[in-house]
């Protein structure tokens, strides 16, 4: 009989960061953790971004049939974007099997869960949650227990502070906002855990990725964009902080808990050099630019978000929040002349891809279905070819998107997504072109320190990691490599549930003491996702996803 089940997520985590604090006593709860059971890396999503590592992760199947493939996505027929939520997913969740079969759950701050599900439980939605300075009934299933669960921890932040302008300060309040947000999720989970008896719970800290975003130039002597601070321990005190809050939650569960710590990526260092995909397009004929250095879309914005208090800006977001989409689509693509280009980026750093300018599907396309593939051909042939000046490669894999997602998300997707090649381990910053110039450049050291959209020191990697230890789980120690679809299988497995066919992960069998049953039903998916957002509720998330630099304002 499968006792119940504690599922803890640090985003971004690694275990290149863990293994030798864990060595060196930093990390105690983590060391005994890896100790009495098993661990190893997590292979994450193509590109590892957030919302579609954790939502397969949860999942068990890729961005392709889960339909969750970025934060945001394109409005078909324009070059318009809107934002994803929870409602976007196409496929059940742990939490979904789990109250299906009549088990309790609570979910806290899982990314990319608003708007709260109904589930057998408690769910808290995630970061992407319109408010962010405390607990709302908007985010929390049933809505009664908000009051309840805001007098335990206050507020509760997703890194309530900007993270696109980095002035003096900036790093000592960051570090305190997050440090305190370790302790206010904990203090709501252990609340949850002792108050009442679950069969799982889920939770998810942030706080891993944010630090190792903006400290890895702290951290990381061997950085190119090294230099002595004050903070250079920040990223391991953090992390003794989530090895904290990972004791107190096990102090907290039922003896019999099997504990599971389960990271969405890696992280890891940036070089100090930029790249800027649009430029290079431009160089190999693909992509013609506006004459206008400054088009009035983003004169607009960067004057509002100068001007207008951040109050004032979400309460004009809420009154017109599809403008909001529209606007943010012209700045994001303002220097593109349509007319001249056949293949364009969004250039996002933590998504480089590329999009055909498509006859149809773009308004302004002019690639029509039979020269699609030729286009598409020669694009890769022109990144594959593109080189630092010492001869090193800067894209190290072009991928068609058939190659990265299956299933009927499939045209949401770039045409083709951008693997780039690190320089000596660390990993070039994507950067918007605002118009024509060098499509690499070196970074000068004011720029070290860029925030979001102007290339942080710390950068997500591929690796992440999952670790098991209780009853049903077999202490193997270190294991093979996994893939983040396999995590949703094996954590069915533990807490007793059969799995269901059609997966596109595989319980990880080694790490198992128990013997997976599989059901004969397969996995359900939905065509269409069924998306619900309200209008505010669009307009808030869009103010925090603008504050945390994923609408990617200009610099």
């Amino acid at each position: 009989m499968a006792g119940p089940l504690v599922v803890v997520g640090f985003d971004g985590a690694s275990l290149e960061l863990i293994e030798p604090w864990v060595a060196g006593r930093y990390l105690p709860v983590l060391g005994d953790l890896l100790a009495r059971g098993t661990y190893g890396r997590l292979r994450s999503t193509l590109p590892a971004a957030t919302f579609p590592a954790w939502t397969s992760l949860v999942t068990g199947v890729n961005p392709g049939r889960h339909g969750v493939l970025d934060f945001t996505e394109r409005v078909p027929g324009t070059y318009r974007l809107r934002f994803v939520n929870g409602s976007h997913r196409r496929t059940p969740a742990l939490w979904t099997r789990l109250s299906d079969a009549g088990k309790r759950m609570a979910v806290v701050t899982v990314p990319a869960t608003y708007p709260p599900e109904a589930i057998a439980g408690v769910m808290i939605s995630g970061w992407d949650t319109p408010l962010t300075t405390a607990i709302d009934g908007s985010f929390v299933y049933p809505r009664e227990r908000w009051r309840e669960l805001r007098a335990v921890c206050g507020r509760l932040p997703f890194a309530d502070f900007q993270e696109v302008h980095l002035g003096p300060g900036w790093h000592e309040r960051a570090l305190a906002s997050l440090l305190d947000g370790i302790e206010r999720r904990t203090a709501l989970v252990t609340h949850l855990l002792r108050h009442e008896r679950w069969d799982a719970l889920m939770v998810v800290y942030g706080e891993s990725d944010t630090v190792a975003h903006h400290f890895w130039r702290f951290h990381d002597p061997g950085s190119p964009r090294f230099e002595g601070s004050p903070y250079r321990d920040a990223i391991r005190r953090v992390y003794e902080a989530l090895d904290r809050a990972l004791g107190a939650i096990r102090a907290a569960a039922p003896p019999e808990a099997t504990m599971a710590v389960v990271s969405d990526h890696g992280s890891g260092g940036a070089s100090d050099l930029a790249i800027h995909v649009n430029r290079r397009l431009a160089e190999t004929g693909f992509l013609g630019f506006r004459r206008a250095a400054q088009p009035a879309a983003r004169v607009l914005r960067d004057l509002a978000l100068r001007s207008i208090p951040s109050s004032m800006q979400g309460w004009l977001l809420r009154q017109l929040p599809r403008a909001s989409g529209r606007l943010e689509g012209a700045v994001r693509l303002a220097a593109i002349d349509w007319a001249r280009t056949r293949a364009y980026s969004e250039e996002l750093d933590y998504h480089p891809s590329v999009w055909i300018n498509r006859a149809g599907r773009e308004p302004q396309g002019c690639v029509t279905a039979a020269e699609y593939e030729a286009v598409r051909d020669a694009v890769v042939s022109s990144l594959v070819g593109w080189h630092y000046p010492d001869g090193r490669p800067v894209v190290s894999r072009v991928w068609r998107r058939e190659e990265v997602y299956r299933g009927p998300a499939l045209e949401q997707a770039p045409d083709l997504v951008l693997e780039l090649a690190s320089v000596g381990g660390y990993m070039p910053s994507c950067v918007r072109s605002d118009g024509p110039g060098p499509a690499i450049e070196r970074l000068p050291r004011e720029r070290w320190g860029g925030g979001k959209g102007s290339g942080m020191s710390g950068s997500h990697r591929r690796e992440g990691l999952f670790a098991f230890a209780g009853p049903q789980v077999r202490a193997a120690g270190r294991l093979a490599d996994a893939e983040i679809t396999d995590v949703l299988p094996t954590l069915l497995a533990l807490a007793g549930e059969p799995i269901p066919e059609g997966l596109d992960g595989r319980p990880i069998g080694a790490a198992l003491n128990c013997t997976p049953q599989f059901a004969s039903d397969p996995c359900a998916e939905r065509r269409e996702p069924s998306v619900a957002s309200s209008a505010a509720a669009y307009g808030e998330l869009a103010q925090r996803l603008e504050a945390l630099g994923y609408w990617e304002p200009s610099r």
